[in-house]
């Protein structure tokens, strides 16, 4: 248990993986021919002559704090373009993340968001009319336009790191988690970031947004839970203080998804939450990934 919680206390505020440098890059957005599986790609070209040289992956955990959402900054800090992505930005929080990117020399390339959130409005938007070339990313499940639209199995690839898309609907009909790469060159342990899917010791509400709690349950222990028990949980939102879990610590210690399926839906059904107060502003906002919003400023 100390080793445990020394590697959650170091994760929360950054992390430097180590795997091999690239010689060149360029931006691209392909489909196998023998697959209808996606890889969304910032750089190519690896160098032999580099390839003992490690990299590392630079992470930072931000918070907005009037919704209560993380945003997520990933980073291959070594790379010569030093590419970067933002997980659910926050319209809010903007200018901060991007001061931090220039802060730190990055080059901002995706901005994503694990599904269309109903308690605040995506920076996608934003982030696009601030620094062009940036690509929104969502699901295409979730019905709502972005640049690329990810499915199941796709993999939005930053350097020599990837991010793996996995279907988690539940909450909404378009929540995914976004998993850092497997293999002897990514980041170990590895991270999930479960959007409201999977909350530290608890999960998303089901009652809006094509939301089913029988279909959450599903997502969360087909495709959260068999991740290897040392995965961090980074979720979209946190209202107690906690920053990061473990997949081993939510299978034993969350109230809800630890129980039988019957007494998970019994719980969902009888939460008895408020109406959210931004749903009827973020949620169309979102679904043009935030650029309602942006517009309506700029009338």
């Amino acid at each position: 248990m100390l080793r445990l919680r020394c590697l959650l206390t170091t994760t929360t505020t950054s992390s430097f993986h180590q795997f091999p440098t690239l010689s060149s890059s360029s931006y691209s957005a392909r489909s196998s021919s023998s697959s209808k599986v996606k890889t969304m790609s910032y750089s190519t070209e690896s160098s032999s002559n580099n390839n003992k040289k490690k990299n590392k992956l630079l992470f930072r955990q931000l918070f907005e704090k009037e919704s209560s959402t993380y945003t997520y900054l990933l980073a291959d800090h070594f790379h010569p373009d030093k590419p970067a992505l933002l997980v659910d930005p926050v319209d809010r929080t903007v200018d901060r993340d991007l001061s931090l990117i220039k802060d730190l020399g990055l080059k901002l390339v995706y901005a994503i968001n694990t599904h269309v959130h109903a308690d605040h409005v995506t920076g996608s938007g934003l982030i696009k009319t601030k620094v062009p070339g940036v690509k929104s990313i969502i699901s295409k499940a979730s019905k709502a336009s972005a640049d690329i639209l990810v499915e199941a199995g796709d993999k939005i690839q930053f350097g020599d790191l990837y991010l793996e898309v996995r279907a988690t609907p539940g909450h909404t009909v378009g929540c995914v988690t976004y998993v850092t790469g497997d293999g002897p060159d990514q980041p170990q342990p590895r991270m999930a970031f479960t959007g409201d899917a999977l909350l530290i010791r608890g999960c998303g509400r089901t009652d809006f947004q094509g939301g089913s709690s029988q279909q959450l349950y599903e997502s969360v222990h087909s495709q959260i839970f068999t991740l290897p028990m040392d995965t961090f949980i980074y979720p979209a939102h946190d209202y107690k203080g906690f920053t990061v879990s473990t997949v081993g610590e939510e299978m034993l210690y969350n109230p809800r998804l630890t129980k039988d399926q019957e007494t998970f839906k019994s719980i969902m059904e009888n939460l008895k939450l408020s109406y959210p107060k931004m749903i009827d502003v973020a949620v169309p906002a979102n679904m043009v990934c935030g650029l309602q919003d942006v517009e309506s400023k700029a009338a």
